[in-house]
């Protein structure tokens, strides 16, 4: 009785971490690589493609469900610009810096090798971005030896990260709109505002609405996860005046916490597991040097470890910021390297940049996992000869 006790504490201190979503979206991402190259790979790559009502189960996945996980991206975004680890410009300094080089940078990496690859160039954005639940997955297998401000750190800098990737995905990957569907999507949101505005507080009205807002915009041509981002960004961060309840109890940070467990344990491991199925047969080291392959995997790895490290030592050098409290330099080499874990975001842009071409498809998808592999490991390798952090920066956290 007491053995089981234990292991039922165990199991839910797992599933509260922050890491436990990384760890199973490995696991989800192995298996779909199993299945993908075993006898049930036809059956898998055909359940994709059936259409559940208007939209393969593909889209409803990547158009649907997704729209969810944008959706507490974009709760997280607001609440740590307004509430949280990036409410004051000295918090944002240190990561927006290297969020900005450790896009900019996998970027040009990628373009200079495929310069002569026009019909990969739409590609330049995969290597930008960071998979926060991958790259903390990785560090909590670390445990205390890592310091916590670094964790922070990271957080922080996948956040502004992730903000980046959706204006990029809004700019960049818009295509074919349709300004009836479009304004009538501005319309649900200005009215989204306005509630708002009015210190409307019912959180199911505002879901709602969004629902109408997804429609409209999987209709309008733009993305229909952006619709996520643009509810949550409408949800209230305030509570009533005299209902004897904290800021903690806003609709935004309800929500926040309701969608935290289903985004990590539900939607991004399905995700995972319908993206990163990709078959290896006839797979050679000649694949693994094309251009596409090559570009996003070393965006990954090289790009984002010199973007990162690079501007993030530029702006300590130059006094603009410190390092974190307990972390030395290589402890940022490490970090940097993790940074270049881009699974989810990354297989969503290249989605996107190569929607009609499944071969392309296939050639980012094997950057990505090779690139995201590497990264993790050699990140993981450099904090473990790291100095281990001595705890002292816990009122930090």
């Amino acid at each position: 009785m007491q053995d089981e006790k234990r292991l039922v504490s165990m199991l839910r201190e797992f599933l509260d971490s922050e890491a436990a979503g990384g760890l199973i979206l490995m696991a989800a991402a192995a298996l779909a690589l199993i299945v993908a190259n075993s006898p049930l790979g036809e059956a898998y790559f055909s359940a994709l493609h059936a259409y559940l009502g208007p939209l393969s189960v593909s889209h409803w996945i990547n158009d649907g469900l997704m729209a969810v996980f944008f959706l507490l991206v974009g709760l997280e975004i607001k609440r740590e610009m307004l509430d949280g680890q990036l409410s004051t410009w000295p918090r944002r300094v240190l990561p927006g810096i290297a969020a900005a080089g450790g896009m900019a940078v996998p970027a040009l990496v990628y373009v200079a090798i495929n310069r002569n690859n026009p019909a990969a160039l739409s590609g330049w954005a995969i290597p930008t971005a960071t998979d926060i639940a991958f790259a903390l997955g990785v560090l909590s297998l670390l445990g205390s030896r890592v310091p916590g401000s670094l964790k922070i750190f990271l957080t922080a800098l996948a956040i502004i990260d992730d903000l980046g990737a959706v204006l990029i995905i809004a700019v960049f990957y818009t295509s074919g709109l349709s300004l009836a569907y479009l304004g009538a999507a501005f319309a649900v949101i200005a009215l989204l505002v306005v509630l708002n505005r009015m210190r409307v507080l019912t959180l199911l009205l505002y879901i709602l609405l969004g629902i109408v807002l997804w429609v409209l915009v999987l209709k309008s041509g733009v993305h229909a996860t952006l619709a996520g981002v643009a509810l949550a960004l409408t949800i209230p961060l305030k509570i009533s005046p005299g209902s004897g309840h904290d800021r903690d109890h806003s609709p935004l940070h309800r929500l926040e916490h309701g969608l935290h467990k289903i985004v990590a344990f539900f939607v991004i491991p399905i995700f995972g597991f319908a993206n990163a199925g990709v078959s290896l047969g006839g797979l050679s080291a000649a694949a693994l040097a094309e251009p596409l392959t090559l570009g996003v995997a070393a965006g990954l790895v090289a790009g984002k470890l010199v973007g990162v490290f690079g501007s993030s030592a530029l702006a300590i050098r130059l006094g603009f910021a410190d390092l974190p409290v307990n972390a030395g330099w290589l402890h940022m080499v490490g970090i940097s390297l993790l940074c270049g874990i881009g699974f989810t975001m990354s297989l969503f842009i290249g989605l996107l940049a190569f929607a009609s071409d499944v071969a392309l498809q296939d050639a980012v998808k094997v950057g990505i996992l090779a690139g995201s592999f590497i990264a993790a490991i050699l990140g993981a390798a450099v904090l473990l000869v790291a100095p281990a952090a001595d705890g002292t920066d816990e009122a930090e956290e």
